[in-house]
Order: structure tokens, then sequence, then C-alpha cells
């Protein structure tokens, strides 16, 4: 297992890469070009640029997240094609870089969603947390997302950026013609197009759970639990076709067996990313994130990071979200001392798991 963090750039991140470097096993960076449209094509200056930053602080860039799949292609739109092409030439241009796995996700419209980006909690901090129940009584979400969008701190959430929140109102519309179906057979359309470049050049491609893992505001979701995951790996059968396999995402739904999932598919070695983090179920819909602790939350850690050293996982891991804790303020889930936290505490986990049984090791 590969420890990283991620990092929005110098630009949108107050984190500098030096702090990041003093965290323990962290070895790895996990970035994107934040100011990036999508479906625009990255350029090559600007991939070179972040590696420079990056490796000047004494870490490395195996993993983009995100490069952010456009609209069109979702809804498969004739304009797609062109979408496309810019995605390829950009897979092309970061596997010159040397990166190896682009975490990207397939949601129409919003990203990750949360209803409160600072939920307090019993200790002090403060945590992203979500209550089905306020999004179905706000209803028309053009009002919920100005309503996030005024406790953002100044930063633009992964997958809320301006440009995409301009027109929610039109996409709802175009989007009251797509089912669940629909959404697969783009996927597969998107898929059937850039597996193959993956292969040819060496990188692959690791699609990130729905967040939460349910429907919301009637937009379809399909990457869900253990059948959606398996169909999305069946689109294009190739292991450059893989999986981020969140827990914290997969875990909001309570019927997801997270060290049954890692073991099912690192088995078959298509998790090419890993995202470790705690959550705590509240009620039906209704979860918060936790401390990465086992005893914080609701999963356990232990048994879901024994998961991954069973299944002789190799791949890019990093502790995902985190509190806000001893004052810090920034980047609602992505401050850096939580973080560091949970990625000290999931070297330790895995240590422990090692040393009592195994040969394999943090690298």
């Amino acid at each position: 297992m590969k420890m990283t963090l991620r990092w929005y750039g110098p630009e949108a991140d107050p984190i500098p890469l030096q702090y990041i470097r003093q965290i323990p096993g962290v070895t790895g960076i996990v970035t994107s070009l934040m100011d990036m449209p999508a479906g625009a094509l990255w350029p090559a200056d600007r991939i070179a640029e972040r590696k420079r930053q990056v490796e000047e602080a004494g870490l490395e860039m195996k993993v983009i997240e995100s490069v952010n799949v456009h609209e069109d292609i979702k809804l498969g739109l004739p304009s797609r094609d062109e979408y496309i092409a810019n995605y390829i030439t950009t897979l092309e241009r970061l596997a010159d870089a040397g990166v190896e796995v682009v975490c990207y996700n397939f949601m129409p419209v919003f990203d990750w969603t949360r209803t409160d980006l600072a939920s307090p909690r019993p200790d002090g901090s403060t945590a992203l947390a979500y209550r089905q129940e306020l999004v179905d009584a706000v209803g028309d979400p053009q009002t919920f997302a100005e309503k996030i969008e005024k406790n953002t701190r100044g930063f633009a959430m992964p997958g809320w950026e301006p440009e995409r929140m301009a027109e929610i109102r039109r996409l709802f519309v175009l989007y009251k013609e797509i089912s669940h179906e629909d959404l697969f057979r783009n996927l597969a359309y998107f898929l059937e197009a850039v597996i193959p470049v993956c292969e040819a050049r060496g990188i692959s491609m690791a699609i990130h759970p729905d967040d939460p893992p349910w429907d919301i505001f009637g937009l379809p979701r399909i990457v869900t639990g253990k059948g959606s995951l398996e169909r999305v790996l069946s689109l294009a059968d190739s292991p450059r076709n893989g999986l981020t396999l969140c827990t914290g995402s997969l875990g909001a739904d309570p019927d997801n067996d997270l060290p049954s999932l890692i073991r099912f598919f690192g088995a078959q070695k298509r998790i090419h990313f890993a995202h470790i983090r705690n959550i705590r179920h509240c009620g039906p819909g209704h979860f918060e994130e936790a401390a990465h602790r086992s005893d914080d939350g609701s999963l356990d850690l232990y048994e879901i990071v024994k998961a991954y050293h069973d299944t002789g996982f190799q791949g890019y891991a990093r502790p995902d979200h985190g509190r806000m804790i001893f004052g810090e303020t920034g980047r609602a889930g992505y401050g850096l001392y939580d973080r560091a936290l949970g990625a000290v505490y999931i070297s330790g986990l895995w240590e422990a798991i090692v040393k009592n049984g195994s040969k394999e090791s943090i690298s």
C-alpha cells in the first residue's frame, strides 16, 4: 500500500506541500488542475509544472483525481465525441508524465453531496454530514447548491465548480429523460473509447462510487454497491478499467459489506485506488463523517485494511476526508491535521497486520 494525500495545487489549497511531506509514511500526492473545466484539454506544460512542484517537495505524482467527465458524455449527446477526444489526449499527456491512475466519477450534475460542511461533533471538531430529509425538504437543486456554496469558505468543492453550478436548471431538464440504463450505456460508450488508450499507454481508470450511493433529486446514481461495480467492470473487461474503492461513499449504505467488497474486487486486482475513511450512521439516509479510528464511527477500519493486506494490495491509498480539528480552517473535509492523523493510523494498522503474519509492507 502506497500512502498519498490529496492536494489541490498552490492556487487552490492552503496547505503547503512541505507540511504534507512531514506526515510519516506519505510518499505521494493526489492532485488535479482545479481550474480546468470538465471536457477541456489539459495542457502538457501545466501537467509538467504540477509534477515539478510535487517532486521538488520530495513526493511523487502517480494519481490524478480527477479529470472530470463532461456532462454531454454522461447525457450521451452528439457533442460527446469531441469531449471524449479531449479526455483521451489528456490521458496520453498524463501517461507521458508518469501518472498511473486517474480517479473519476460518473455522477450526474453533482459530485459528492453533503447537507452540512461543518457539523459540530461532541469533541468540538466539525465534520461533513448528510441528511436525506434536508435534501427532500429543499426540493429545488438550485436552491440547495446556493445554500452549500455559502458555506464553502471561498473554496470550490470538487464537482461543484462554478461553471457546473451555473447551469443546474438546464442540466436537470436534460436529465429528466435519462434513466439508469441510459447512464450505463453512456458510461459504456465512454469506456469503450478510453480503455484501449489506457491499455496502450499503461494508465488505469478508477471509477469512484456515487456519494451518497443512492439517487438524489431524481438523478440516477449507478455506482452504488457490489452489483453495479461488477457491471461497470464488465462494460470494458480490461485490467485498466478499475475502481476507486471509497469506504466512506459505499459505507453510507449499511448494506455494503466493505471488507467483503475489498476481498472480492481485490482478488481480481481491479482496485487501483483506495479511499479509506470512516463514517457514523445516524439513521436512514443520515450519516456524518468521523475520525478514521474504528471506534469513532460505524466502520471497522482494521478489517478494511486487513482485507487490502490479505488480497495483496500494492496500489495507492489516501485517508480521504477528515474533520476540522485544532481550530484549523480551510477547505471542508480537507484540512491537514485530521487527514494526517488518518494516514498515520492506517499506516499503523497496516504495519501491525504485516508484523502479525506477513512480510508485505507499506512502500
